[in-house]
């Protein structure tokens, strides 16, 4: 990458300026061209753990390892220009210690050339963000529904319902807080209970599943514009069917292929004439 991409991005501490501010812009990426098609658009990217599902068939994100993330993380750097890249750390590779968390985060950041990682968890992961970002990782965390805990949870629950659950949500956003996170993504929680969140916090919150009080939001992408179509939450709003047009667009040139009126003439070669091969 160029140092003039690199001095043109958003940075960490510009979506930690915009709390309270304009809403914060945010979608998942995963490929280098979905990155250079959404970079024009948003604040940040998230390379999501949700890969594992929306790439790779996996019925959860579990079974996505860090080497999955490092390269489509360094995809998504390498298709983008301005947007700020996040990437999620996978499930296993930084609850054990601290010191574990930091060697395999370090490697994220060395390896991709993202901004910043974002990894699951409340109050439990207190310790470990607050070690990371002393150590110069920037941590975007991620309480509610957090998705590498499904079955803990016993499927994408809604979290924080009822006055101890959301006591429970609302005392992991001020743990990562006070850790040291730039921002918390918030997902899968009453809309009441985000918006309280929003107001008692003084870093941004990025809604999935959560209210239009947060300081900003992210949606898949591939739910957004009909490209993931075994689930979509209720959450996601569709602003496009494309994977129905790519079913016709599929049906129409295996149409043609059949009764070989593709590829046409014009999509042909034609042979180089002989005394231009001679000269």
């Amino acid at each position: 990458m160029s140092t003039t991409s690199q001095a043109r991005r958003i940075g960490v501490p510009e979506i930690r300026a915009r709390k309270g501010g304009e809403p914060i812009v945010s979608l998942t990426a995963y490929t280098a061209p979905m990155a250079r098609m959404l970079d024009p658009h948003v604040d940040f990217l998230l390379v999501g753990d949700s890969l594992g599902m929306v790439v790779y068939g996996f019925d959860s994100t579990l079974p996505v390892t860090l080497e999955m993330m490092i390269a489509h993380g360094a995809a998504v750097v390498r298709g983008s220009e301005r947007a700020c890249i996040i990437v999620d750390m996978p499930f296993g590779t930084y609850e054990a210690s601290p010191e574990t968390a930091y060697r395999n985060c370090a490697r994220v950041l060395a390896e991709t050339g993202c901004a910043a990682i974002k990894l699951e968890g409340g109050v439990a992961m207190a310790e470990t963000i607050a070690f990371l970002t002393a150590r110069g990782i920037p941590v975007l965390a991620h309480i509610g529904l957090t998705p590498q805990s499904v079955n803990a949870f016993g499927g994408f629950k809604v979290q924080g319902r009822g006055n101890d659950r959301a006591a429970a949500v609302l005392a992991d956003a001020h743990a990562v807080e006070a850790a040291g996170a730039f921002g918390i993504v918030i997902e899968g929680v009453p809309e009441p209970l985000a918006r309280t969140i929003t107001g008692e916090t003084t870093i941004p919150t990025i809604g999935i599943g959560a209210s239009p009080a947060c300081d900003g939001q992210v949606l898949v992408t591939e739910d957004m514009v009909g490209l993931f179509g075994s689930f979509t939450p209720k959450f996601a709003k569709r602003y496009a069917e494309l994977g129905d047009q790519l079913e016709d667009v599929a049906g129409r040139y295996a149409t043609e292929v059949r009764d070989r009126s593709f590829p046409g003439p014009e999509h042909c070669f034609a042979a180089e004439p002989a005394s231009k091969k001679d000269s």
